[in-house]
């Protein structure tokens, strides 16, 4: 995905400043509490809420559903842009649950780069590796997060060696914690060489950087007391012999990533984090597509649909496609050709996100993320452009691990339910299969809590009780393959075949057993897993 040829032209300077990324980490490492750092620093917000927030204090921006106010995690990928010095930075909250991966999936086609969070007590978790694989298959450039430093936490090295193992990537520190738990003070920029001390009395404010000349500078002694200052130099030294150095050109690859230490919450090591990324994380990137690639410097514009949220204001049924502009300089009111439908759509409103906050965009750049309100003509996958027929690939679609008929509370209402749960297939948050026999739907979701979220929205934004019940199939798989064979195949399956929501067949079965015989008695039907998004 990556580009590193040194011939490449210079991006334009407004191209240039973009940086687009997703954090990622496993359930609360503490994600969602940085995202709010970073828009404190970024002067976008006064004062950082806090995820289980109390009392006075501020909820944070980016958890807008009520659901996620409810308990605590992020349910649905959420995009923010703000500036930061001279840098635009376009950041995606994704949600850390293993129950929403395929949200996560999705949205990390549209970044250019990620920041891994990890909790400095817990190191590297299930759902961190999950990720990580994915990010390697894209081979993004890693920025990694020890959060957390003020609680008690791991041995510094045991935490940086778990990273090599079991992620199989080269790690460098970019900072260097002094003392941990109660006697975390700050941190030793390595970078920079300067001394950043962290302020415990005030969260919301910016702690003091003290420039030094290395480690024997006698300024040291005056701000750290010796026992930690004794083991701060025999630790670096000890880092900077051991730990290779930072080598932007292999961050780029994606084979080495920078670890800064500190602690979100208390608003400390977050700025350091920001200035490694506005320095060392990627321009806007070439984006793979057919019949040929996007590079970020075309003056035509075009960009892609990866994903697309319902209701995200409770007032109006409102639709939003988030949109990763893959090239050019996009202006509000420009006609662009809706490749799949082959429509010239003009986009009259498109929005720039502060979480659920949203600002008309003017204008936007290859690289940023606008969101296009619209009624259900965009689905993830689809591309944009200034009239080639290009499409974005690489968007998938996982088959369901787990399926639940669905029926509405009301036998009268079933035509509400149907468009409820198309809107929710459209969105990416589940799988709807109507199947060929027999009243109802099929609904398939990646993970089981994703039922509960379903129920409780299709409730909220519909006013619509409905019922999930245990279906007799288990798993489903698409149908692909010549027509003829395929409607053979229909016609002597006809009581586990279903259509998703774009029309498509899709057979639905018990056992492995029955994929096995449809793949030994139908030698020209294939069966798969994964759907691109794409026509």
């Amino acid at each position: 995905m990556l580009d590193n040829s040194s011939n490449r032209p210079a991006l334009p300077p407004e191209i240039a400043r973009r940086r687009t990324f997703a954090i990622i980490s496993h359930p609360d490492a503490g994600k969602t509490t940085l995202t709010e750092k970073f828009l404190l620093f970024g002067g976008a917000i006064q004062m950082a809420g806090q995820v289980r927030a109390k009392g006075e204090s501020r909820r944070t921006r980016s958890d807008f559903m009520q659901m996620e106010k409810d308990r605590g995690i992020s349910v649905s990928a959420s995009a923010m842009s703000f500036d930061f010095k001279a840098y635009r930075f376009n950041l995606v909250d994704t949600p850390g649950h293993s129950d929403f991966s395929e949200d996560t999936y999705r949205t990390l086609t549209a970044v250019d780069a990620a920041v891994m969070v990890i909790d400095g007590a817990k190191g590297v978790e299930s759902q961190t590796q999950k990720l990580f694989e994915v990010c390697r298959l894209r081979d993004l450039p890693i920025l990694t997060f020890c959060n957390k430093m003020d609680r008690e936490s791991r041995e510094i090295f045991d935490i940086i060696d778990e990273i090599q193992e079991n992620l199989a990537i080269d790690v460098t520190p970019a900072s260097w914690p002094i003392g941990v738990g109660h006697d975390f003070m700050g941190c030793y920029d390595m970078l920079n060489d300067r001394l950043e001390l962290m302020d415990r009395a005030d969260r919301n404010k910016v702690a003091d950087s003290i420039e030094i000349n290395g480690l024997d500078d006698p300024k040291l002694a005056e701000h750290i007391p010796a026992h930690l200052l004794e083991k701060l130099i025999e630790e670096v030294e000890m880092a900077r012999a051991l730990l290779p150095e930072l080598n932007p050109q292999a961050l780029l690859e994606g084979t080495m990533t920078p670890i800064w230490f500190g602690s979100a919450i208390n608003s400390f090591g977050v700025k350091e984090l920001m200035e490694g990324i506005a320095s060392f994380g990627p321009q806007p990137q070439v984006q793979t597509a057919s019949p040929r690639e996007i590079l970020p410097e075309e003056t035509k514009v075009s960009g892609f649909v990866f994903k697309v949220q319902a209701n995200m204001d409770p007032k109006h049924r409102d639709r939003v496609a988030f949109v990763r502009m893959a090239s050019g300089h996009f202006k509000r009111g420009m006609k662009l050709t809706h490749v799949r439908t082959k429509k010239p759509m003009a986009i009259s409103n498109p929005v720039l996100f502060l979480a659920s906050d949203r600002e008309l965009a003017e204008e936007a750049w290859a690289g940023d993320i606008i969101g296009i309100p619209n009624h259900g003509q965009l689905r993830i996958g689809d591309t944009l452009t200034e009239g080639e027929a290009l499409r974005v690939s690489g968007i998938p679609s996982f088959a369901p691990e787990l399926l639940q008929s669905c029926r509405a509370g009301d036998p009268m209402k079933a035509k509400h339910l149907e468009k409820a749960l198309m809107q929710f297939a459209e969105e990416g948050a589940a799988k709807v299969f109507k199947p060929s026999f027999g009243s109802g739907f099929i609904v398939g979701v990646v993970g089981a809590l994703q039922f509960e979220v379903l129920a409780s929205r299709i409730e909220l934004e519909y006013g619509l009780p409905v019922r999930f019940e245990t279906s007799q199939f288990t798993s489903a798989r698409w149908v692909n393959g010549e027509k003829l064979a395929v409607d053979k195949f229909s016609t002597a399956n006809k009581q586990h075949i279903a259509t998703d929501h774009d029309g498509d067949p899709v057979y639905l079965t018990r056992l492995q057993w029955d994929i096995d015989r449809i793949e030994r008695d139908f030698p020209d039907i294939e069966l798969s897993a994964t759907k691109e998004m794409m026509v």
